[in-house]
């Protein structure tokens, strides 16, 4: 018996049996020590990943009601998030996943594809894992209905993670927060990350605050709803139950940390304006009457 990457044969030959299986014990420990997923690789792939976008689009939102087909200066607001996902250099195609034959004949209207799915999906994460069953690409991306004015470079900025860091299974975006008043507004999602970039919580409540020192700076940033996926573990993902931080912050991507896996954060200098009220709405819509370009 030899050890590989041990000192010259000449010198293993004199070992004892005892002094072989130790060393060969101790390199085997040392080979799986680390999480394959603990850090990322810095070696970048030499072929860029195929990414679809789907958009997964619900009639019935909460708190407003036929969201994806609310009007945007005589246009539905799912027009313009599909032509900003279009938009990106990264990107092979573009669907929207849903559950109303209304938004279907929305999207056909302006020239889009869409699919039907089933309308008892728990999240957007589960509705577009049925669409990805039928999709051959390497990579899924996410993007929320209700972000009209997304910039096509962080959708980019999102796949471009996979080229760099070809082991992470999911990135995201974040933004850092300017406005003191959004750490406490339950509708900003903060993020907090680790020194590599991955997340370490979501929560809409404020979290890293100094104790000692509350005026200070925080420790966290503002989440953006885009999300890639590597098309398998999306499929894992929707397979796996919901979890109890997931259903009490209301925010699907817990679900990938409760169950043990990590998400890769990017930084990006857009933090466009999303649209969860109707006060949120009718700021888009004077936005786009302005002529304000993303």
């Amino acid at each position: 018996m030899l050890l590989r990457n041990g000192p010259k044969p000449e010198e293993q030959a004199n070992y004892t049996r005892e002094d072989l299986e130790t060393k060969v014990s101790r390199s085997c420990m040392l080979g799986f020590a680390v999480h394959p997923w603990s850090k990322r690789s810095d070696e970048p792939t030499p072929n860029p990943p195929r990414a679809v976008v789907i958009i997964p689009a619900r009639y019935a939102s909460t708190r407003l009601p036929a969201k994806p087909l609310a009007d945007i200066c005589g246009k539905p607001m799912i027009e313009y998030v599909y032509k900003q996902a279009s938009a990106a250099t990264s990107v092979e195609s573009v669907l929207v996943a849903t559950d109303d034959e209304r938004i279907v004949k929305a999207v056909e209207a302006f020239g889009g594809q869409a699919r039907m799915t089933s309308s008892e999906h728990p999240s957007g994460t589960d509705r577009i894992a049925e669409v990805a069953e039928a999709i051959h690409s390497d990579l899924i991306v996410n993007v929320q209905a209700d972000e009209p004015l997304i910039h096509p470079d962080m959708i980019d900025a999102a796949i471009e993670a996979f080229s760099r860091y070809p082991s992470i299974l999911v990135s995201t975006l974040r933004s850092p927060i300017e406005d003191p008043a959004l750490i406490h507004d339950p509708d900003t999602v903060k993020v907090a990350t680790d020194r590599d970039g991955f997340a370490i919580f979501f929560s809409r409540s404020a979290i890293g605050l100094d104790r000692t020192a509350p005026h200070r700076d925080w420790a966290v940033d503002r989440h953006i709803g885009v999300y890639v996926y590597q098309r398998s573990f999306l499929l894992t993902l929707s397979k796996l139950e919901q979890t109890p931080l997931e259903c009490s912050e209301r925010l699907e991507q817990l679900r990938v940390l409760e169950h043990g896996y990590r998400i890769m954060t990017i930084e990006t200098p857009h933090h466009p304006l999303g649209v969860d009220t109707k006060a949120d709405l009718e700021q888009v819509r004077q936005l786009v009457a302005a002529g304000v370009t993303v």
